[in-house]
């Protein structure tokens, strides 16, 4: 008897539905295609159901997804609805909620006309970027007083604990392992380094020398971890100088490890340099729980119901979805597609795709034969 998964969908807001859409006819040709079957539930939490009831996501919903294997998601957002209410009460609580504390995210360059540096390769950007996803800023700890005058004073304040810190670091310490294992060798490794048995490298992405307390304690776990990782080569450094390394010299990156906003913030700039949000696929990972997979993107409601939106971000977080349900042939399976596909298309950029929506579908479904 083949595994079967139940899988909750919530295609979202925008081009969210039409990105789902052509992840889910890949997860039905795979399932298809080899001995592993997935039964998708759609779940209505957008932005149309809270302008119609003003609900957005329950305590029950909530504790519904916990019986889910994994979750993959479109995009919230909605142009009628202020920015941040259902951002905050569906993705974030979803995130907080399930204790997704991981945000995975492969940076891959599948052909350098994409890439918008001069020179790069594929062989040149080619990295993970592992983000703390439960602290930091995004918790919402901080606030207002004397509101409304010019005295004015907010607070947000960036907050961490050993637990949350030493649970990420030793999850990318691990990945930047198995990294090894399976592909990428030696990335962003000397000879010397090779030469003193060091396999992989992992680079601790702060700010340090202003934000001392917090990354004091990065820091710290970090040393105090990689001791159990003899072969793991590591680095810190500043994220002002990461920004640039992405740019000048992104082969110098294996696996990068940050906080919260930092890691929203690079991981946008490390789209670009593969070819854009979308071909950039995303995972929010809780290791002993329900995970959720997005592309990183957002609704992009400028093209919502052309069919002209790229889904290979979604297509990309469905193979994201399969290896992490213990899957890696099948994940493999759909990179092979997608890169045959990509071969095919113009860009990666909505409306310039040289292809509709369905027809990239269409190809990735071809390819997977």
């Amino acid at each position: 008897m083949k595994p079967s998964y139940k899988i909750a969908v919530i295609k979202g807001d925008g081009t969210g539905p039409e990105v789902v859409q052509q992840g889910l006819r890949v997860l039905k040709r795979v399932s298809e295609l080899y001995t592993v079957g997935f039964d998708c539930i759609d779940l209505p939490y957008n932005g149309d159901r809270y302008l119609k009831t003003g609900q957005t996501l329950d305590k029950e919903e909530l504790e519904g997804l916990r019986h889910f294997d994994a979750i993959l998601l479109g995009a919230i957002g909605h142009p009628k609805i202020k920015p941040g209410i259902i951002e905050k009460e569906i993705l974030l609580k979803i995130r907080f909620g399930l204790d997704q504390y991981i945000n995975f995210r492969p940076v891959t360059l599948y052909r350098e006309k994409d890439c918008p540096i001069k020179g790069k390769t594929p062989d040149d950007i080619n990295y993970v970027v592992i983000r703390e996803n439960s602290g930091g800023l995004y918790t919402g700890m901080g606030g207002v007083a004397m509101s409304h005058t010019p005295h004015e004073v907010a607070t947000q304040i960036m907050s961490y604990t050993w637990h949350q810190v030493s649970r990420c670091i030793r999850f990318a310490f691990e990945h930047a392992r198995r990294r090894h294992s399976t592909s990428s060798p030696w990335r962003g490794l000397s000879q010397e380094d090779r030469d003193a048995g060091y396999i992989a490298k992992l680079t601790l992405c702060g700010k340090s020398n202003v934000l001392t307390y917090v990354f004091d304690l990065w820091e710290r776990v970090m040393q105090e971890i990689g001791r159990e990782y003899p072969d793991i080569k590591t680095e810190s450094i500043n994220v002002d100088a990461a920004c640039i390394y992405m740019v000048e010299c992104p082969e110098k990156f294996d696996v990068i490890v940050t906080e919260n906003l930092f890691g929203d913030i690079i991981t946008d700039l490390a789209a670009i340099t593969q070819g854009g949000l979308g071909i950039s696929p995303g995972a929010n990972i809780n290791p002993d729980g329900v995970s959720m997979f997005e592309p990183i993107g957002g609704t992009a409601p400028a093209f919502t119901g052309k069919n002209q939106i790229n889904p290979l971000a979604c297509i990309g977080s469905v193979a994201l979805l399969c290896e992490h349900l213990g899957h890696p042939l099948l994940a493999k399976s759909i990179h092979v597609a997608m890169h045959n596909t990509i071969q095919e298309m113009d860009s990666m950029a909505a409306g310039k795709m040289g292809m509709s929506t369905t027809e990239v579908g269409n190809r990735v479904c071809h390819y997977l034969k």
